[in-house]
């Protein structure tokens, strides 16, 4: 299912097991046809909620996905990183006990399937830059200031 906001179309994919995958602006989901699994639709309206300030956190059936071990600490711990805040990559590799990890941090980051829901989005450079976003920087700052951060 799609999902517009001001910086673009976002699509949600999965299945009745949970979503598998939320695709930026720009980059280019599979095609649904038929109505969509009660797991994507409910993405959808909650990422909808989102973008329309009326929600902060996402109760969500996200599927089971090829991932490290690694990169579920990392996205577990990104999950714990509250609506309107942001850490470093280093505070994140620092949670996750691998405290010389922050690039590696950064790569779990681009492996996100899930982002916002897994937000991604609140992980900064540790010198006071914005950091890498998959989805390029006009969108990683357009949700942080969405959040109320101010990030310049």
């Amino acid at each position: 299912m799609n999902v517009n906001s001001p910086v673009g179309t976002w699509g949600v994919e999965g299945d009745e097991a949970g979503i598998t995958r939320i695709y930026m602006p720009d980059e280019k989901g599979r095609a649904s046809t038929g109505t969509a699994p009660k797991p994507v639709a409910a993405g959808a309206h909650q990422l909808e909620e989102f973008f329309a300030h009326k929600r902060k956190n996402f109760r969500l059936a996200l599927h089971q996905v090829p991932a490290t071990d690694f990169q579920k600490d990392v996205w577990h711990a990104l999950e714990q990183i509250p609506y309107g805040e942001v850490r470093t990559y280093a505070q994140v590799a620092n949670t996750v006990k691998r405290p010389r990890a922050s690039r590696a941090v950064g790569n779990a980051n681009h492996a996100n399937p899930w982002p916002i829901v897994v937000p991604c989005h609140r992980v900064v450079a540790s010198g006071g830059g914005l950091g890498g976003y998959g989805g390029g920087e006009k969108v990683k700052r357009f949700l942080l200031t969405l959040e109320g951060v101010d990030y310049d």
